[in-house]
């Protein structure tokens, strides 16, 4: 098993394996305080995934905890490495062979330390974060198919009525609303349209209904 830092054409392999590695996921939530109902959670999907371990560069090679020879490099040499890898503004590939681990990061957070009786030893902690890409899909207005055109649409359309010859407001809240003496409920919804006299009503008038 090996633990590698891809950027490119470069490949970065940690000379020593951690002992434990910390993989955090968790999924997004946005809480909504509505009056008179109290919190609500809404989903937001995963969240981005941390992944933590520590180990050290030693400054001789020793085979029998150490990767191959050929990724060996001088402690400080392989610290300036990271360091380059925390500034840069492109994500890289961190992969460990053998698991299904192989994803775009972030190097986020390097710590380093150095020990009393281990001269040379460079120890350290990191930090790396899984990297999606933010594409912003456009939308048109008139995009058929878009997610605009398929958002529901929360608002309540109000029902209206065509007056016709021979309606009367209780006649029309009979058949509308299943109870003639409710006309008066249309009246107050109408008033403008009607006029103070609730029994001239006009064919061809549209009555919001209750």
């Amino acid at each position: 098993m090996s633990f590698t830092l891809k950027d490119g054409s470069t490949s970065f392999v940690f000379p020593v394996n951690p002992e434990e590695v910390n993989i955090s996921r968790s999924k997004g939530y946005e809480t909504i305080n509505m009056l008179e109902h109290g919190e609500f959670d809404f989903a937001q999907g995963e969240k981005v995934k941390e992944i933590t371990f520590s180990s050290f560069f030693p400054k001789v090679y020793d085979p029998s905890y150490c990767m191959d020879e050929k990724y060996f490099l001088d402690p400080r040499v392989a610290l300036n490495v990271l360091n380059n890898f925390l500034i840069s503004k492109q994500p890289m590939r961190f992969i460990i062979s053998g698991t299904g681990v192989n994803v775009p990061v972030f190097l986020i957070s390097l710590n380093s330390s150095f020990r009393g009786g281990e001269p040379g030893d460079i120890y350290f902690d990191v930090t790396l974060r899984t990297w999606r890409d933010s594409k912003v899909e456009k939308m048109g207005s008139g995009a058929t198919g878009s997610k605009a055109s398929s958002r529901t649409d929360l608002k309540k359309s109000s029902k209206t009525y065509t007056v016709k010859a021979g309606d009367s407001l209780s006649k029309i809240a009979k058949f509308e609303l299943g109870n003639s003496s409710k006309w008066n409920e249309i009246y107050k919804l109408n008033t403008k349209i009607i006029g103070s006299d609730p029994n001239r009503i006009k064919p061809g008038q549209k009555l919001v209904m209750p």
